[in-house]
Formats: structure tokens, C-alpha cells, sequence
């Protein structure tokens, strides 16, 4: 049988000029006039809502609002279709196993489908989901993350080391992609210390001189403490540079100075979409990659926010025009739009980075409690050692309690003193009554599962547990 290979799928020579990378993308896309990268991001948009149409997830869905095709005519009146989340494609999963509908591989006979890459999310926030890519999408975005890197600093020649974890989840996959097909880097693709010892890890680096890190930060950290315990240090006997990761609220300068002095750098982006945003050497929050994606954030009534106040980010994938479509895809992810001009002369909009998951949300008397966002108020402390966990509980009486276990350096363990500190510091600036137990460092790691998985767990809702 003949059939398309995976390299006949894909037309290089126009993803490049359509996603341009580091050098090409600061001097066309980040300069654009409003007016230059709407018209573009439209025409995109228009053959994303076609193809979008002709798959039944999204008939269903827009259907069901009483939409109809022509209803939608162009981007400005993208609000008019619904938002969805994980929740409705777990859903799909279920009532159409074992791939759902929301993907449109019956559009091709085999002998002419395009190659389907499939992958899941972490399951990070329960039962892992199913990820389609197509060939242009797989590339799309592996380019989109090598441009991250090349906005960071990364230059061939660099020995890059990847945390990122493997298996089923696409992040080692796609970053080794990104690195091999976009980059002239040497590449390490080590996974998470459940996949390669973290003992093991540190003496690769200092072995293959490696000079950038890659991967989440909470491991990434960690694997600090490991170098030293085994007497290495980082800056002289591994020459880390640079570590471009998922920041959030980490304490940036904490963790450079555990990695001798390394710049850090912050990009964002979730399995289904890839890369979305990313700092540039300004670190004046993330930019937008309006060439890819639509970004919207809303509030919880589905409204556009346009001032600096926290919402979902909300992403329509502009590349996404053949096997999975992705329009109006409510990410949970909270942030908020940064105002004022770029002291880089780009145009792009920009993000404040990850603030917090509303979904990962928790409604303490009448306050909700980001678990997330509690990062940025525990690095005040010099005290604490990087790790936590939230557990919430409902007493008899029906009462909420969170209850923060926070790893603290040395013999710290027992200082009731320091215990109330870090809970006059949570309650303070969450703005209710947060307890905190304070525990030895590596205490939580079975809990957060901090080896094992990209992202730590950072709450047990234990409130519906008899």
C-alpha cells in the first residue's frame, strides 16, 4: 500500500516562513502592526473553523448553541463560539472511546491520512488525555519551542540537558524534536529522576558539559541539592548557563544562585497547543506568539478581560488546521495581560507568566485559594526549601480546613515559632486562616510526586473522603 510518510507530510520551506525562528521572528512577527498580525492570525483562523466543522465534537458543541456555519465569518466574532475545557474531551473520550470525536482522522482514507502522532496530557488533573498530531503540528510546534530557546540565549553548540519526562506524555518527545530538528545542540534527553537516577543525572552534566537546563523547575531544583550532596557545585564543576523552564512564582534569584549564577527563563504552553508564550532576554513577562495562537483571558461568567486583572487563558490554536483543531480552549491556567510598551520595540502582547489554576482552585469560606500561587508567597521565607502540599478537610460540622505541609531546611522541623510565621504570612496574604505544618526536606516528595511526574501534585482535596 502507498501511503504518505511523515516528511512527505510536511512542506518545511512554509512552516519556517510562517513561524519564522529567533533571529527571522524578532525582526517580522514581534514587529508587526496590530493591524498586520490580526489579518494574518484571521486568515488562519478561517481554515481552522472550516476544518473544525467538519468534525462532530465540534458540530455538537456549536450546535448546541444554535450556531450554524456562516454564523462565525471571521476572528472578530470568535466570542460567539462556546468555550470548552479538558472536562468536555474527557467526555468525548468516554461516550466515543477509544480516541473520542474530537479529532478528524476519518476524514482521510489510511491509504491517504496524513501520520497521526499520539501522545497524552500528565494527567496532572486527573485521567490522562488523549493528544493527536499531525506531522505539520508536531513540527509547528518543536519550532516553537526551539524559538523559546533561541529568544533565551541558546546558540549552537549549547549541550542541552532535558528533565521533561517521557512514556506516554509528550513533553521529552517534543523537546528532544525541538532541539535535534531546530537547533545544532547536543541533547541530553535524561527524563525525570524516576526515568534517569538524579544521581546519575549530575554526573552526565558534569561529564558532558552540559550548559543548559530544560525542564520543571521543582526537579530542576531539586537536582541542585543532589549536585551538592554528592560534592559537586553547580557553576563551577557544572557549567549550567542557562535554564529555560516553567517558572511560575518560583523565587528566581534562589534558584540561580543554587545553580552557580544561571540566567533563568520562563515559557508557557500546554500539551494540546505547544508552546504559547515565551521571555525574551528583556525577562519583561512572556511574549505571545500571535504567528501560532489567538489568545483570549476570560473570567468565570466567559468574559474577555482586557485590563490587568487574573483570568483563564483561553487559546485557539492557529496551526491546527487538519487532524486536531483547537478553538476557544479554556487552558485553567490563570494569568494577566502586562500593560506598557517592550523595551525590545516588539508589539507583541504580553502575560505575567502562570499565576495559579482555576480548576486547581479551592473555596475557602468564601475566598478562593490558589494552591499554585502559594509558591510566590513561601519563597518570602528563607526558610523554606523549595517544596509543599496543600491538603484540604471538611470537619463534622461541615468546615473547610487547608492545612500547608512546607519543607524547611536543617533542623527546622520542630520551631513552633517559624511554624506561625509561615501561617500569619499564608493567612495574611490569602486573606483567611491557612494552617501550616512544617516538615524535613524530601517529606512531601511522595505526596507531590515530585520524580515522577512533569508537573508536582500541590493539593489533596480530601473534603469528599469519608
Amino acid at each position: 500500500m502507498n501511503y504518505p510518510t511523515y516528511f512527505q507530510s510536511v512542506d518545511a520551506e512554509t512552516l519556517l516562513s510562517d513561524h519564522p525562528l529567533a533571529a527571522q521572528f524578532e525582526h517580522t512577527v514581534a514587529r508587526r502592526s496590530r493591524d498586520q498580525r490580526h489579518h494574518i492570525q484571521d486568515l488562519r483562523f478561517q481554515s481552522c473553523l472550516a476544518r473544525a466543522w467538519e468534525i462532530p465534537f465540534y458540530q455538537r458543541l456549536w450546535s448546541a448553541t444554535g450556531l450554524a456555519p456562516g454564523d462565525v465569518r471571521s476572528l472578530d466574532d470568535i466570542h460567539k463560539l462556546p468555550v470548552f475545557s479538558k472536562s468536555d474531551l474527557m467526555a468525548s473520550l468516554t461516550e466515543h472511546p477509544p480516541y473520542g470525536d474530537y479529532h478528524g482522522m476519518e476524514r482521510w482514507p489510511l491509504a491517504a491520512r496524513p501520520p497521526v502522532v499520539v501522545h497524552t496530557t500528565s494527567g496532572t488533573t486527573g485521567r490522562p488525555q488523549v493528544v493527536f498530531f499531525s506531522p505539520k503540528a508536531r513540527e509547528v510546534q518543536a519550532l516553537l519551542v526551539a524559538r523559546s530557546w533561541q529568544l533565551h540565549g541558546v546558540v549552537p553548540g549549547d549541550v542541552i540537558h532535558s528533565v521533561y519526562g517521557h512514556g506516554m506524555i509528550n513533553g521529552g518527545h517534543f523537546v528532544r524534536e525541538a532541539a535535534i530538528h531546530y537547533t545544532n545542540c547536543l541533547f541530553l534527553s535524561a527524563g525525570t529522576g524516576k526515568e534517569t537516577r538524579s544521581v546519575t543525572q549530575i554526573e552526565l552534566m558534569r561529564d558532558m558539559r552540559v550548559t543548559v537546563l530544560v525542564g520543571f523547575v521543582d526537579y530542576i531544583r531539586q537536582l541542585a541539592e543532589t549536585a551538592r550532596d554528592i560534592g559537586f557545585e553547580p557553576g563551577r564543576d557544572l557549567p549550567i548557563r542557562l535554564i529555560s523552564g516553567h517558572v511560575g512564582l518560583e523565587n528566581r534569584d534562589r534558584l540561580s544562585r543554587a545553580w552557580g549564577g544561571a540566567q533563568m527563563f520562563d515559557w508557557y504552553g500546554v500539551a494540546d497547543t505547544g508552546p504559547i508564550a515565551s521571555e525574551a532576554s528583556d525577562h519583561d513577562g512572556l511574549y505571545v506568539y500571535e504567528d501560532a495562537h489567538y489568545l483570549e483571558l476570560i473570567d468565570e461568567m466567559g468574559s474577555a478581560i482586557t485590563d490587568n486583572q487574573p483570568g483563564d487563558m483561553t487559546v485557539t490554536s492557529l496551526y491546527r488546521d487538519d487532524i486536531y483543531p483547537l478553538i476557544r480552549f479554556n487552558t485553567h491556567d490563570v494569568t494577566r495581560w502586562l500593560s506598557g510598551r517592550s523595551s525590545l520595540g516588539w508589539t507583541l502582547p504580553r502575560i505575567a507568566g502562570v499565576l495559579g489554576r482555576s480548576d486547581d482552585m479551592v473555596k475557602l469560606r468564601g475566598i478562593n485559594v490558589y494552591p499554585l500561587a502559594l509558591a510566590g508567597i513561601l519563597n518570602e521565607m528563607p526558610e523554606f526549601a523549595g517544596e509543599y502540599i496543600c491538603r484540604t478537610t471538611r470537619d463534622s460540622g461541615g468546615r473547610d480546613e487547608m492545612v500547608v505541609l512546607v519543607e524547611v531546611r536543617g533542623g527546622m522541623v520542630g520551631d513552633t515559632v517559624l511554624a506561625e510565621r509561615f501561617q500569619a504570612l499564608l493567612s495574611r496574604r490569602v486573606g483567611i486562616e491557612i494552617k501550616v505544618r512544617l516538615v524535613a526536606q524530601g517529606e512531601t516528595a511522595a505526596l507531590t510526586e515530585l520524580e515522577s511526574r512533569q508537573k508536582p501534585k500541590r493539593l489533596l482535596d480530601e473534603r469528599h473522603i469519608d
